[in-house]
């Protein structure tokens, strides 16, 4: 189809038609509805001749008061034009500047379209020009970034999905016996000795290494019997979890608090009572729980906060502890009432609240000041649901009966997951990683661009213990003396 661009003479200074009146581009329709138009003065306006001079009139018009000798005022500058064209122009100023814009803009048009298809080798640039220009968006190009988009493709972080935000470098799993896998069997020997870690090759930690494809490898550091103060006050010494922590580090997965709080002894109190029927010795107990969660908050903030230093891409996941006793008990467990029973549900779900509060806290300060990584809470309180201590087929150990006529004897493992209670808290663990946070997830452009394997396997065992196992396995160089200080029945929830 034909457009104005395809005869670029159109938009050429035209010459005067004898046929089209004093400016061929400007004339009028000579009919509307088959009414002849006429003058000013009832009859047409007379063109100049062919020979006129394009500058000049060739008289006044009929409301034009300038000299019909000189064609201009009497008061004109000179070099102004003449009053005649000025007048006429002055009448018809806004068609007239529509008319000019319009053959302007075309005539770009038409220069930029010629020398597009005069000279091949500069359509390219001509088209971005022309895109630039315009604001359009020309064919092949991807849409325009929104002011948002444009920030965050210039900035030094880059967005990620929740998977691969845990899986590009190595996986450290740090805390306490629930996360050892203490009570799973199937132990590492290194570690299953009296005040040892106790690490089971059934502990959630090892599932996850197994469910996914690290570009790195597990570092399996949680220890049976650790409290957060330990993790705090071994910072600097090879003994120390958190130092286990390094740049490129993608997943970190902490369980801890439980010795903090001393749940073991606490449920030790409450069943281990004499008179056997005091009911009051477990509730005695909530003054000094309610101390110990409070002092715990701050533990737990310092703790979340070194690691983020330590490893500042990576995905913090801490998890609380599941419920023990069944949600609504039908009887007693051993000496424990259903009173009792109800009340350390609420005790663990208390500390479950206050965990989970301070990972929000901790994670809302890493996100409000644009920082990388995050803070997570996993919840597992439910995990075990149907599977609790009473029931017939447990995912959790129920306490060890001693000796006849020595009662009973709340040991090490008792009230920790069985193996099948483990695949569960995997679970919930898994959910996490895949679905991630309620917020978009960030990590360092230049950190995940230049991380390779040697440099994931060098920080292995992190600064304080450098290890480069042949096998992709971590040795386990941690000493147990300083667990081995505490006896099992004083560990708390071990």
């Amino acid at each position: 189809m034909a457009t104005r661009g395809d005869d670029p003479s159109e938009f050429g200074e035209p010459e005067h038609d004898p046929e089209a009146g004093e400016h061929g581009r400007d004339r009028e329709p000579e009919e509307q509805d088959g009414v002849p138009e006429e003058g000013p003065a009832g009859g047409a306006e007379q063109p100049p001749g062919p020979e006129a001079d394009p500058g000049a009139d060739a008289g006044p018009g009929p409301e034009d008061g300038s000299d019909a000798e000189t064609g201009g005022d009497a008061d004109s500058e000179p070099g102004a034009a003449p009053a005649t064209v000025r007048g006429r122009f002055s009448r018809r100023l806004p068609r007239s500047r529509r008319g000019r814009i319009g053959l302007a803009s075309a005539a770009t048009l038409a220069l930029v379209m010629v020398v597009t298809m005069a000279v091949p080798a500069t359509r390219e640039g001509v088209t971005d020009l022309w895109c630039g220009l315009t604001g359009a968006v020309c064919p092949g190009d991807p849409p325009p970034l929104t002011e948002e988009e444009e920030e965050e493709e210039l900035d030094w972080r880059v967005r990620v999905d929740p998977e691969d935000a845990a899986l590009w470098g190595n996986y450290v799993a740090l805390g306490d016996s629930y996360s050892s896998g203490d009570g799973a069997g199937d132990y590492d020997p290194s570690t299953a000795e009296p005040g040892g870690c106790w690490r089971s090759e059934n502990a959630y930690p090892r599932l996850i290494a197994e469910d996914y494809e690290f570009s790195g490898t597990l570092a399996f550091f949680a220890c049976s019997s650790h409290k957060g103060e330990d993790m705090l006050g071994q910072i600097g010494t090879p003994e120390s979890q958190i130092e286990r922590v390094t740049d490129h580090t993608s997943l970190v997965t902490v369980g801890i608090g439980g010795n903090d709080l001393g749940f073991i002894p606490v449920l030790r109190t409450c069943m281990v009572r004499m008179p056997i029927l005091e009911n009051t010795a477990c509730v005695d107990q909530e003054d000094e729980i309610a101390d110990r969660m409070e002092q715990f908050e701050e533990t737990l903030t310092e703790v979340l906060e070194e690691i983020h230093d330590r490893a500042p891409d990576a995905r913090i996941l801490v998890l609380g502890y599941p419920r023990l006793f069944p949600e609504d008990p039908t009887g007693m467990y051993y000496t424990l009432s259903v009173s009792d029973q109800l009340w350390l549900n609420s005790v663990a779900q208390r500390f479950n609240e206050t965990i989970r509060d301070t990972v929000y806290r901790v994670d809302g300060d890493v996100y409000g000041e644009r920082e990388v990584g995050s803070a997570e809470y996993v919840n597992v309180f439910s995990a075990l649901s149907g599977y609790e201590v009473s029931a017939d087929e447990a995912w959790l150990n129920g306490i060890v009966l001693g000796e006849l006529g020595e009662g009973l004897e709340v040991d090490r493992a008792s009230f920790h997951p069985t193996a099948e209670g483990q695949m569960s808290i995997a679970d919930r663990v898994r959910r996490q990683i895949e679905e991630g946070p309620e917020r978009t997830l960030y990590v360092t452009r230049e950190t995940v661009e230049q991380v390779d394997e040697d440099v994931l396997m060098s920080e292995l065992g992190g600064p304080l213990d450098p290890i480069e196992p042949e096998d992709g396995t971590v040795d386990e160089v941690t000493p147990e003396e300083d667990a081995a200080e505490d006896s099992p029945e004083e560990a708390g929830a071990s």
